[in-house]
């Protein structure tokens, strides 16, 4: 019998199945957004307005201190026609603004403006006193023409974030030019032979220049354009405006129909109605504008100084024209941030304080020889400068915010034009006292207006900053307003 051995079967060879599996992922880089437009592109258009009218303004200023006591070749503390010629100037500018601003763009202002201000300031290097009379007027026409459509031209096109500051640009510019014609009036024809008409003319002649080629930059307002069912146009001004920032275009033009349309629906009596108390406030608070820098004030610092100083040294009344300028730089800073009303309070209050003390100084006519006496009049003069720079900035703004749209042109003229009066008749009474015997009444009487003033302020001026033009003047038609913040 035979056996057969049979081998058990191999197992199959195993395989072995390998997976690719992809690295981990790197970690994801964030976006890089680059920007391809030009330099020029990306410039805020709407302070263009205000860089503008800073240049002019300082010719104003020029003149304005001109007006007030800073002249030399013309005695102007007495009442003659140079004294008061440019405010005369600015009145039928202002007038002349009021009647045609609602059918005439802002640009033709500008340039008309800048125009006339070039003019007088040639005419004024002449040293003729009837050509000096001549250039006063056209420079006051002038400084009228941009005052009004300005003011309301910035609250239109200016960001709500910085419109306190753009509209701050009026009176920075008149600051710069007070402090010019106060340092050349005072020193200049000491260092050289030279008259000072024309130098001031030679300095009107390039601020002019400069301000005047500012004008080709101008954008105009698209509110202006909307008023007139021109929505275009209204776009395309807009996107002018907002070049820098094209995704906020069409938010900012909504928000101006909304202004338009809410003027549109109320008839002229009701905005009439509406701009009472704002017209009120405004009214007020530019009248105090006129009284921190005034002919009396220059005659006290240049009485005091005297005195204090024997004769020897005039830097009290270098430091008064830079103090001024130092106020109002401080003032822009604050406007769109701690706010316009407790800035301009707090300068109305301290204004209102040293009005009082240099009326209590003066209250004795013998006390204008006292050598400790003068010295703190001058230290109170040169202080009032500072706080009074504080004060003013908020008035630019605040006028351009106050008044419904319809009847916006016609009060911010008037406001105008009486601030001008108020100047005229101050020159007036002053000038109609003999020696110096006006001090005390003329400050005792300005310190208790500013001191009531500020209280009525206090309960009733809204602040504003960051807000759209339409709520800001909702807020000023508010009876009273207490908000500090």
């Amino acid at each position: 019998m035979q056996t057969t051995t049979v081998d058990p079967v191999p197992s199959p060879p195993q395989e072995t199945i390998i997976i690719a599996t992809a690295p981990p992922p790197e970690p994801r880089k964030p976006a890089v957004t680059t920007n391809n437009r030009g330099y020029f592109t990306r410039i805020n258009k709407q302070n263009y307005a205000s860089y503008t009218v800073f240049f002019l303004f300082i010719y104003g200023g020029m003149d304005m201190a001109a007006s007030l006591g800073w002249s030399q070749p013309y005695s102007v503390l007495l009442f003659t026609e140079y004294s008061y010629c440019w405010f005369v100037g600015v009145i039928i500018g202002a007038l002349a603004t009021t009647l045609t601003m609602s059918f005439l763009p802002k640009l033709v202002y500008y340039v008309f403006g800048a125009l006339m201000q070039l003019t007088g300031s040639i005419i004024f290097t002449a040293a003729d006193y009837s050509a000096c009379l001549a250039a006063r007027y056209l420079a006051g026409l002038g400084i009228g023409l941009i005052t009004v459509p300005f003011l309301i031209h910035n609250a239109e096109v200016a960001s709500n974030n910085l419109r306190g500051v753009n509209g701050g640009m009026e009176q920075c510019g008149l600051a710069l030019g007070i402090f010019f014609q106060v340092i050349f009036t005072t020193e200049w024809t000491s260092l050289i032979d030279s008259n000072p008409n024309e130098i001031h003319g030679i300095i009107g002649i390039v601020v002019s220049l400069f301000g005047l080629a500012m004008t080709a930059l101008v954008v105009e307002s698209p509110i202006f354009f909307l008023r007139r069912n021109m929505e275009n146009r209204a776009q395309q001004s807009q996107e002018k405006l907002l070049r820098h920032n094209p995704g906020g275009v069409s938010a900012a033009l909504k928000e101006a129909r909304r202004y338009v349309a809410e003027s549109d629906n109320r008839t002229l009596g009701e905005e009439l109605v509406a701009s009472v108390m704002p017209f009120l406030k405004m009214l007020l608070f530019r009248c105090f504008v006129a009284f921190s820098f005034s002919l009396p004030l220059t005659m006290s610092i240049i009485s005091s100084t005297a005195v204090a100083e024997k004769g020897l040294s005039l830097w009290p009344i270098y430091l008064f024209g830079v103090l001024r300028v130092i106020g109002v730089m401080v003032a822009l800073i604050f406007l769109d941030t701690l706010g316009r009303k407790a800035v301009s309070l707090v300068g109305l209050l301290v204004m209102a304080g040293l009005m009082l003390g240099l009326a209590g100084l003066y209250a004795n006519v013998t006390n204008l020889i006292s050598f400790n006496l003068m010295t703190s009049a001058c230290n109170i003069a040169l202080a009032f400068q500072v706080f009074a720079g504080l004060f003013v900035c908020s008035s630019s703004a605040y006028m351009g915010e106050a008044f419904p749209m319809r009847v916006k042109s016609f009060l911010v003229g008037v406001i105008v034009i009486i601030e001008q009066i108020v100047h005229i008749v101050v020159i007036a009474c002053v000038s109609s006292v003999p020696n110096k015997d006006f001090f005390f009444q003329y400050f005792l009487a300005v310190g208790i207006i500013m001191l009531v003033g500020m209280i009525f302020f206090t309960v009733s001026m809204p602040e504003t900053k960051k807000m759209t033009l339409r709520k800001a003047g909702h807020r000023f038609q508010k009876w009273y307003d207490v908000q500090m913040y």
